[in-house]
């Protein structure tokens, strides 16, 4: 008989999370599930890795981990130490409690665990519920099995790296295949003054707009009910500005084709 396939499990929210808790319900039918999450809240810590401070692993029970560090920590220790003798199949994380929609992404720790795991090769999937608390997970955890479920039938490329946004409240109408859309929050800074007479600040947490872009997970979510699922690359690279900057001129400097000639 086939061994099962090896599923790793993170997230940003804490090993502790209901939204973990619910994403490896989800998926321990469909394989052998690892956990290795942080051991704490790291919600918007993007992809920062601790290169300047020892990391410490705590085994919470059989195959269940906490790492006091970030997301990405936690994905890096999963797969170049605790698994490497046998790595996982797929990487999921999540299921996050709130929203990833399009600029979300470049400060989610959920999505940077996934990343973090595509990074070293292992196909990835991040899931987050756009809700607020109370969250029930209910019916993005049955989307995520199905997701899963259909990631391990097939074979997936090794940087495979998928972001999942599935509306909280009611059963979604389906999903659509995204591009990321945008939107913004408003970057207010409230300033406060301490005790001892000092300010201090505090940022983000404001309502968001988001721009009506056709195809956008935006709008599969928000006005479609739909779950939606956008692949990422790890390529952040603008053609059309490299286009664009080849008519750019700096005096006293050749400029020299991508190539080198």
């Amino acid at each position: 008989m086939a061994r099962p396939p090896r599923i790793l499990v993170s997230n940003d929210d804490g090993y502790f999370s209901e939204g973990l808790r619910a994403l490896v319900e989800a998926v321990t039918p469909l394989g052998e599930v690892w956990v290795v999450a942080p051991d704490r809240e790291q919600s918007a810590t993007s992809h920062a890795i601790s290169l300047h401070r020892p990391l410490r692993i705590q085994e919470i029970r059989e195959r269940w981990y906490a790492v006091d560090g970030t997301p990405a920590d936690s994905a890096y220790l999963a797969i170049n130490h605790i698994l490497k003798d046998d790595r996982p199949q797929l990487m999921v994380s999540g299921i996050n409690h709130g929203p990833n929609l399009a600029d979300d992404v470049m400060y989610s720790g959920t999505v940077a665990a996934a990343m973090e795991g595509a990074l070293l090769g292992v196909p990835a999937i991040a899931f987050s519920l756009v809700s607020r608390a109370p969250f029930d997970f209910g019916p993005a955890a049955r989307f995520a099995r199905a997701l899963v479920a259909s990631a391990l039938s097939r074979p997936l490329p090794k940087r495979m790296l998928l972001n999942v946004n599935i509306p909280g409240g009611v059963e979604p109408d389906g999903y659509a295949i995204t591009r990321l859309g945008r939107h913004t929050y408003g970057y207010a800074v409230s300033e406060k003054v301490d005790p001892r007479g000092r300010k201090y600040y505090w940022i983000g947490g404001n309502e968001y707009e988001h721009e009506d872009i056709p195809g956008s997970d935006c709008n599969a979510v928000h006005r479609d009910n739909r779950a939606s699922v956008t692949p990422l690359h790890l390529d952040l690279t603008d053609a059309r500005q490299m286009t664009d900057l080849g008519g750019w001129a700096l005096e006293g400097f050749q400029r020299f084709r991508p190539d080198g000639g």
